[in-house]
């Protein structure tokens, strides 16, 4: 799944076939525990478990001991029955009933097979009223002559999720059964399950029904094939759905092996296609009617992985939907703005986005769908997986746009400052610690995609991506539609490293355990007078407690690059210890300098002696090309991090960004820019701002015209345009804000004809919103509730929260609440750009205290948004009364419950915390390195 990801239909289709190329090369995923894990974990373990300690598959009509009872079932439960065949059919109403509600109806046949002696089964089941047979909720038969026990009770467990059916004795090892059920739902419109969405079409609103799989997979399970029809009558719309699995489909080929279920996808819709039929197995591509706004060619090539080949899905960008996009086998569903482009509005992120996501989601088809993990709490290896191949895909259909150096900033910097808090988690959670939905939709977070992928991009290059490659192979031949444990994919890869005799300093498992079961990162400390070099867990608040204890010490196998400046030649070194001393590391010279973590390929901070710190920064300010790119970034990067850490003095962080006059890549302004973002969220409400706005200390980011091009034709020169064009006009720079007022107001003399350039625009629109006037916001309310475009649609309406009018920007958070207005999937980032305008901030949090409990019944406590949105209204807190607020917005809801944020609301307690020491540490010298420049 794709937390959110934008390409014309050929480039889309292109991106199809030739990421597959690059899918091929890493592509891997699924798993569970360690043994050593379970070792660990055994005592935590629920009491009521009296068989073998294993875990369903998501497919699984999961067992439980005997005689459970609502209070003690809970999802960590053996693996007793196996899922045979699935056969379902929805039928629903587009047409209310008598109480107001759509609705729709359906039945279910689920035929298993019982491998160990139980006498409970459960199966998830989420708001479904069930049709009572013979005074249970279900009935269950027997099949080639099995006798099933009779069921002697069945209840329906909230928490969990789970349809429980207790029975009088236990099913009989290898034979065969089937659980029949009726029932009938609510089409709601909440995003969640089977839902319904509403779009207008030449004045006609138009419903298409659809699913989204994180919940429909609570229902029905992974590892579908979908075929559906729509016939229309007088009053309804009849769906019938048969999901099946893939063994029972292909009768032709007996060969074929019994699969692990998957997410599958449901709709029926009057959507137009962009095409059908295209050549080599590409799907079709679905949307609404008048969104293309690109041509539909067919790629050229195959589309094989290893010899394993799996059916290209259809593509469908959705309305209305939740998250970014969803792997559906078959039917891979998007949000628009993840899947359709159009070169008249969209800019480069958005066809960066569209080339990503589109390539994630195919990464999928393998790792996640021909090969799934078997419970919830690895999920990591599932979407880091695909996170890591979105990148090597949009590099294989992109190659001029270097995606792949984006990695570091866009995933391995953005979940560093996460993994950086004591209330971090691991990569792999226990088992017992995902037990209910909204814990299964908290593991979807920037650990899980962010840290997955800058971890198994680690794997791969300390391997060699030969190798890599070699392992993934072996792994996906042997567990094709099958359940894995992540020890399977460590064994696969031990083969490779043994055969090619790849140098290692113990087993692929004892290097990856210590990434994956204890969270966190190292930070790497060298000193080149001695060539002593050391590592110790990273805290953002060195004082913070970390209370999940660890069976490694928080200490890890490091995969140390490096080199000189005399030689320039990389190397490798393995940290193993806690500290070591090597000669390796000792530098003569005045001007002779080390350099660690070359390409920043391995997960962790760099810190050093201060004459090395002074010797790197004097190369950045006389020949900065002798430093690579990416280490150009991670020096700005790691120095800001290791300041607020309180390892470095804050003054050695600022003056990395002194050299960025010269600067003419993307990667250091980036790393520059997000860090100095941090200093203008902790003092653009104070004294400090003023002199941050016009010192001279920093390079002063002029606007340049569209026309103008730091590096002509490339995604880098493109994005530095566009950082250009905003840092500018946010600081007010006159030339910028008189170029944005020049654009809009044309814009606004010819609304028809925009002349705002599609890279721009978010800028162009923001400041002319800022320093406009009433009638200029609602200029552009008229243009986005026009908008026939997502992207288009997107960018004005983030730049409506621009507004420095308090009651403007209030009005808009009550739109949030009106889905006529803003749609419910655009709620929680609507407020998020509220919350992100300095005038805007504390609007957004008082209207998130007053209004929580509408937004968490309205938007589900499962959404994978409510952790973006504690995040983002937080995060500028710095001061005692902020902190007080938020322990006291905690415990006021402690009843309704935070869902999906629940992480994030801990997370941002401690991360008010450490801001309130850092500012009170470091105001003053933050302060003065700015007025001194200015004086």
């Amino acid at each position: 799944m794709a937390a959110g990801f934008f390409v014309s239909k050929t480039l889309g289709i292109v991106s199809m076939i030739l990421g597959l190329g690059a899918v091929a090369t890493i592509i891997a995923l699924s798993v569970v525990y360690s043994q050593e894990k379970e070792k660990n974990a055994a005592t935590l373990l629920p009491s009521i478990t009296s068989t073998p300690a294993t875990t369903p598959s998501k497919a699984t009509p999961a067992t439980t001991p005997s005689k459970a009872t609502p209070a003690n079932v809970t999802n960590t439960t053996p693996l007793s029955l196996i899922p045979e065949h699935y056969a379902v059919t929805l039928q629903p109403f587009l047409t209310k009933d008598a109480s107001g509600l759509y609705i729709f109806k359906g039945n279910s046949t689920v035929r298993f097979s019982c491998q160990n002696a139980t006498d409970l089964i459960l199966i998830h089941s989420k708001q479904l009223n069930y049709t009572e047979q013979s005074g249970f909720l279900v009935s269950l038969q027997g099949v080639s002559g099995s006798s099933p026990p009779p069921i002697t009770k069945t209840w329906l467990e909230t928490q969990t999720q789970y349809l429980v059916v207790q029975l009088q004795g236990p099913l009989e090892t290898g034979k065969s059964y089937q659980l029949v059920s009726s029932f009938t739902g609510e089409l709601a419109d909440d995003l969640a399950g089977f839902y319904r969405s509403e779009y207008v079409e030449d004045g006609v609103t138009r419903v298409p029904l659809t699913s989204d799989a994180s919940d429909v997979r609570h229902d029905s399970y992974r590892h579908f094939l979908l075929s559906h029809t729509c016939e229309a009558n007088s009053n309804s719309v009849r769906a019938s759905h048969r999901l099946s699995a893939l063994l029972s489909v292909r009768q032709r080929d007996s060969r074929d092996p019994p699969e692990a279920p998957l997410p599958c996808g449901v709709l029926c819709s009057p959507m137009g296609s962009g095409g059908s039929g295209l050549s080599h197995g590409v799907g079709g591509f679905w949307a609404v009617p008048r969104r293309w706004g690109f041509s539909c060619s067919p790629g050229g090539g195959g589309a094989t992985l290893l010899t394993r080949p799996v059916p290209l899905p259809d593509q469908v960008a959705l309305p209305d939907f939740n998250a970014g996009a969803m792997e559906n086998w078959g039917l891979v569903t998007y949000r628009e703005n993840s899947l359709l482009y159009d070169p008249l509005f969209s800019s480069v992120g958005n066809k960066e986005r569209v080339v990503t996501v589109i390539a994630h989601e195919l990464a999928h088809q393998w790792f996640g769908n021909l090969v799934t993990l078997r419970w919830w709490n690895d999920l990591w290896l599932n979407e880091g997986f695909a996170s890591y191949v979105e990148y090597l895909g949009a590099d294989s259909a992109e190659p001029s746009w270097h995606i792949k150096d984006l990695i570091v900033q866009s995933e391995m910097y953005r979940v560093m400052k996460v993994d950086a808090l004591a209330s971090s988690h691991p990569l792999s959670f226990l088992e017992s610690e995902i037990n209910t939905p909204a814990q299964i939709s908290e593991v979807f977070d920037a650990i899980a995609y962010s840290k997955g992928a800058s971890v198994l991009r680690m794997l791969s290059e300390f391997l060699t991506e030969d190798s890599f490659k070699k392992g993934l192979q072996s792994y996906l031949h042997a567990f094709s539609y099958g359940n894995t444990v992540y020890d399977d994919l460590w064994t696969h890869l031990q083969k490779v490293v043994d055969e090619d005799k790849i140098q290692l300093p113990t087993t692929i498992k004892g290097i990856m355990d210590r990434w994956t079961l204890q969270m966190g990162f190292p930070m790497v400390t060298v000193n080149t007078k001695n060539g002593s070099i050391s590592q110790r867990h990273f805290l953002l608040d060195t004082e913070s407690t970390v209370e999940r204890p660890s069976a490694f010490n928080y200490t890890w196998i490091v995969p140390v690059t490096w080199m000189k400046q005399q030689d320039g030649a990389e190397q490798m070194y393995w940290l193993t210890e806690t500290s070591a001393t090597n000669q390796l590391f000792v530098v003569t010279g005045a001007s002779n300098w080390l350099l660690l973590n070359i390409n920043v390929t391995g997960y962790f901070r760099v810190n050093y002696d201060q004459d090395n710190w002074n010797k790197l920064l004097t190369e950045l300010g006389t020949s900065h090309e002798a430093i690579p790119v990416i280490n150009r970034a991670q020096i700005i990067d790691d120095a800001f991090n290791l300041a607020r850490a309180k390892h470095i003095n804050i003054t050695l962080a600022l003056n990395t960004t002194t050299y960025l006059g010269k600067e003419r890549e993307y990667l250091p302004w980036s790393a520059a820019l997000d860090n100095l973002g941090y200093f203008r969220l902790m003092f653009d409400r104070s004294e400090v701002y003023g002199p941050m706005q016009v010192s001279p200390r920093l390079p002063q980011v002029s606007p340049r015209l569209p026309q103008a091009r730091w590096i002509a034709g490339s995604m880098a020169g493109w994005y530095n345009e566009i950082n250009a064009i905003s840092t500018a006009c946010t600081q007010g720079v006159p030339e910028c804000t008189q170029l944005a007022a020049a654009f809009f107001n044309q814009w606004k003399q010819n609304p028809s004809n925009n002349p705002i350039p599609p890279n721009l625009r978010s800028s162009i629109y923001c400041s002319a919103i800022e320093t406009g006037s009433e009638a200029d916001w609602d200029f552009v309310w008229q243009m986005f509730k026009n908008a026939t475009v997502v992207a288009e649609a997107d960018k004005l309406r983030s730049a409506l929260a621009c507004s420095k009018e308090p009651w403007i920007l209030k009005r808009y958070l009550e739109y949030c609440l009106d889905p006529s207005k803003i749609r419910k999937q655009d709620a929680t980032s609507t407020i998020n750009s509220i919350a992100s305008n300095v005038v805007g901030q504390s609007l957004a949090w008082d209207f998130i205290r007053g209004n929580w409990k509408t937004l968490f019944s309205q938007y589900g406590g499962g959404s994978f948004s409510f952790s973006g949105l504690i995040q983002v209204v937080t995060q500028r807190f710095a001061s005692e009364f902020e902190l007080q607020q938020l322990e006291q917005f905690k415990a006021d809801n402690a009843d309704v419950g935070f869902g999906s944020g629940t992480r994030a609301l801990e997370q941002a307690l401690e991360k008010t915390k450490a801001n309130i020491k850092w500012v009170a540490e470091n105001k003053e010298t933050v302060l003065t390195w700015f007025e001194t420049a200015s004086s």
